[in-house]
């Protein structure tokens, strides 16, 4: 089963900051990342990504560049997006924030109920 992005919307930051600790890269190879990282069990809209990136310029967590071709002349004029020391600091704050709500969220998991399907 998918999740749904209304459960996961406040962490679509979290998600693009973590993979641009690896590096800059661009729209399209961080949703694919995206995908990668949880076995397919979200996919971030085209609209939701590039909403995201906005947001995080203009906050200061991100910063974008346009890289040319390479020197032979393959690929295409791509922009790219770099984590900033605010974005670094911001996505440790959210970390710590996830971990929080995780443990609060679990208080009201009944597993017992889950495993037997009694979900009333």
């Amino acid at each position: 089963m998918p999740i749904s992005s209304d459960v996961i919307r406040g962490y679509n930051d979290t998600m693009i900051l973590s993979v641009l600790l690896d590096g800059p890269s661009y729209g399209y190879q961080i949703s694919k990342e995206i995908r990668r990282i949880t076995d397919e069990k979200y996919i971030m809209k085209e609209t939701t990504l590039y909403s995201a990136f906005t947001r995080m310029e203009k906050n200061g967590f991100i910063e974008s560049f346009t890289a040319d071709p390479d020197a032979e002349g393959n690929g295409k004029k791509r922009t790219y997006y770099r984590i900033t020391d605010k974005g670094n600091e911001y996505y440790r704050d959210k970390c710590s924030e996830w971990i929080l709500t995780q443990e609060v969220v679990q208080q009201f998991i009944r597993r017992g109920e889950i495993n037997n399907g009694n979900n009333s």
